[in-house]
């Protein structure tokens, strides 16, 4: 349950305030902080065994595939699981993994293969706890501090990224791979003992929990008919592919073109990291301020300078001013991004839909950083940062007008208004299809408004379970207008009910406000035979006639 803090200024560390939230930050901080121990460990002891770029690269590759993998497998079921006992399973298996791989390296056991497998079943674990993880950061703090939270998270991540290397290499160095190994092992622990504590607000549905193939097919249902989180994808997408060229040749900036040793590459990773925690900072301020979506416009622009910085500059004393500039860019884009995406769904298909967002984040970053590194080895390095630099530019200029502004303000709370459904026999959940039908009067100056939000009525139907929607209007009586959906069973139609949000609502009430009766448009609901809906697979839209 959230703290009572629901009038606290949402500054930028005000989250921290809330003893749960803070509790669980400092753990997905510690968290992370052992994944990059973990990683520099397993590259190490790889290369120590084989000295094989390929074998290190794979060991590499083993952490982010699943991600790619699994996210949609996670975020499905993050949503229809509860989910406290859902990171506790993921959080003991990443334990039970991390243990493991410190076991058989203190007993001189850990073989390249084996540890390939331990670092890919680490992966999957990272893979299917991220949505979840993501998820969970509405329910610990209020909506007021959402964004703030995201912020903070993003911080988090950061820090992670620029301690978590050298701590790993120190470690490494000073005791050995299984130490390090070790150490991942207590921070799961640590992650765990404070799930253990988090007293869960649940929110009990009165029907049987989704399947999973349904649960699936929903999310991605939902994510087709949603305008803000496929602008939240597009504008991820233009993004992150450019931006990871830093990332993909910062290391071969330092060595190959400055000469540099590991020294001045933690030294730029760290800018990066104090640029982030900066714009953290100055992210309230920014966001009072300016449109969300010129925000993240001029971040982008920022990301391109810093780009061209990376390719062109070779001055210690400037190229940290670059790297400062790029952590503020990327905290500043992945931040509105991310606050765009948990507020532009409702909390039945919150974990679906960022773990949409996760699988667009890294495919962008791992296509990004072989692409650029492949224009690296062919062309130049320098070239190869313009050409982001250049291309982000574009990117950003393309999707300005795909708009993530305004998410924030959506009332996606459950309604709650339509009334269950008069039965004059009872209804077993399999039962389908389901039509529903809804009769409007309608006055001849007011056809063209009706049938426009009419048209957004049917989005909204569609994407919360109806495979057909369409509205069709009586010959005989000029005027009455019949809308009627279909569901592929009851247990769908009843989902129906508690999806409608409170945006929904006044969508429907402006609908209604155009219906010319004296008494309410009439509902009916005809449910047909079990399977009878074989005829009706896909997503099938109906114009509106008339």
């Amino acid at each position: 349950m959230v703290d009572t803090h629901e009038n606290a200024a949402p500054g930028a560390w005000s989250p921290l305030k809330i003893k749960l939230f803070r509790a669980m930050w400092l753990a997905i901080l510690g968290s992370n902080v052992g994944t990059w121990v973990n990683d520099v460990a397993a590259a190490w002891v790889m290369a120590e065994r084989t000295g094989s770029p390929l074998m290190v690269a794979l060991v590499q590759s083993a952490t982010t595939v699943p991600v790619v993998l699994l996210a949609l497998v996670a975020g499905t079921l993050a949503d229809i699981v509860d989910r406290r006992r859902y990171l506790l399973f993921t959080q003991g298996w990443m334990l039970l993994v991390a243990a493991s791989l410190a076991t058989l390296t203190a007993l001189q056991m850990l073989t390249p293969p084996l540890l390939v497998a331990l670092t890919f079943a680490m992966g999957c674990g990272a893979a299917m706890a991220m949505p979840a993880q993501a998820a969970i950061v509405s329910e610990l703090v209020p909506r007021p501090m959402l964004a703030s939270a995201v912020a903070l998270n993003s911080i988090g991540i950061n820090i992670a990224r620029s301690l978590g290397p050298a701590i790993g290499g120190l470690i490494v160095a000073q005791l050995g791979a299984g130490w390090a190994f070790g150490l991942n092992a207590l921070s799961f622990a640590a992650m765990l003992w404070v799930l253990f504590t988090w007293k869960q607000d649940v929110q009990a549905s009165s029907l049987p929990p989704e399947g999973f193939g349904a649960g699936l097919r929903a999310g991605l249902r939902y994510a087709l008919r949603a305008g803000r989180l496929q602008a939240v994808l597009i504008k991820s997408a233009g993004f992150f592919f450019f931006a990871s060229a830093v990332t993909a040749l910062l290391p071969l900036v330092v060595r190959g073109e400055m000469k540099g040793g590991a020294g001045t590459y933690g030294l730029l990773l760290g800018c990066i990291g104090i640029g982030a925690v900066t714009g953290a900072l100055l992210l309230p301020r920014l966001r009072a301020r300016l449109d969300r979506d010129l925000l993240v416009l001029l971040a982008t622009l920022a990301c391109a300078l810093s780009l061209l910085g990376l390719a062109w500059v070779r001055h210690m004393a400037l190229l940290p001013v670059a790297m400062l500039v790029n952590g503020f860019a990327w905290i500043t884009v992945l931040s509105s991004l991310q606050i765009a995406a948990q507020t532009a769904v409702p909390a039945w298909v919150r974990a679906r839909a960022l773990s949409l967002y996760i699988m667009v984040f890294s495919l962008g970053m791992a296509a990004g950083g072989l692409s650029w590194g492949s224009i690296a080895q062919r062309t130049s390095i320098p070239f190869a940062l313009t050409v982001a630099a250049i291309g982000a530019v574009v990117a950003g200029l393309l999707v300005w007008r795909v708009r993530i502004a305004g998410s924030e303000e959506l009332d996606l709370r459950p309604a709650g208004h339509w009334p269950a459904p008069e039965l004059a026999v009872p209804v077993t959940h399999d039962r389908g299809p389901v039509l529903v039908t809804v009769e409007y009067h309608i006055d001849d100056a007011d056809r063209a408004a009706f049938h426009r939000l009419l048209g957004e009525l049917g989005r909204t139907r569609r994407r919360d379970g109806a495979v057909i929607w369409g509205v069709a209007e009586d010959v005989a009586t000029p005027g009455v207008h019949m809308e009627y959906f279909v569901t592929s069973s009851w247990i769908e139609h009843l989902r129906q009910h508690e999806r409608v949000t409170a945006e929904d609502r006044a969508l429907q009430d402006r609908v209604r406000a155009l219906h010319r009766n004296e008494h309410a448009p009439i509902v009916r609901h005809f449910v047909g035979g079990s399977g009878a809906l074989e005829a009706l697979h896909g997503d099938h839209e109906h114009h509106a006639l008339g």
